[in-house]
């Protein structure tokens, strides 16, 4: 191998560590939760997805959500309240996990206009049009799953009980990410 295609890899070593880290940062993040009635508990993952896609960027956020997600899809119980497996996918907040990687990605995008406003306006823009393409894609499967309640019905529950908290919290995790963010920035 020639030293040139050394520094053409998509990731190197370092960075692979750390979204190897992230990764174990979101198997965390995702126990803290409220187990509900409707099956569909109230979490925080929302937070450590923003949270790792503001530190980490699309590119290696991409690469921190899928590795946490194959690991959880292999039966390792880090999905929320401790569940593990490919059936978890497959199941009513399944889809919400499966959009996770589109969500990382806008919200690891670094704009770069000429107009510094519009930059900072878009390092916040992005993150939430993310987390509304994760709560359509994750209630499109929970309605599809669900067998007792419309699309209809679980668009109105979620705009209620989990899309005012999930903004916020994406907000906060920008907020809290940009400096950490420059901060291994000059670590690495």
């Amino acid at each position: 191998m020639k030293p040139d295609s050394i520094s053409r890899r998509w990731v190197n070593t370092r960075e692979l560590a750390l979204a190897g880290i992230f990764a174990a940062v979101l198997a965390v993040i995702s126990q803290i939760s409220i187990p509900m009635p409707t099956g569909v508990p109230i979490t925080i993952q929302i937070f450590g997805i923003a949270f790792v896609g503001v530190i980490l960027g699309s590119r290696l956020g991409v690469l921190a959500a899928v590795t946490y997600i194959l690991l959880g899809a292999v039966g390792l119980p880090i999905f929320s309240n401790f569940r593990g497996g490919i059936q978890t996918l497959f199941g009513l907040t399944g889809g919400y996990i499966w959009a996770w990687p589109i969500m990382i990605y806008f919200c690891g995008l670094k704009p770069k206009t000429s107009i510094k406003h519009l930059n900072t306006l878009l390092m916040f823009l992005l993150p939430v049009l993310g987390t509304i393409i994760n709560e359509i894609i994750g209630g499109l499967q929970w309605a599809a799953l669900s067998g007792d309640m419309t699309v209809y019905g679980v668009f109105a529950y979620s705009m209620v009980a989990f899309v005012p908290k999930d903004i916020i919290l994406t907000l906060v995790a920008v907020v809290l990410g940009i400096p950490i963010r420059k901060a291994i920035k000059q670590l690495i």
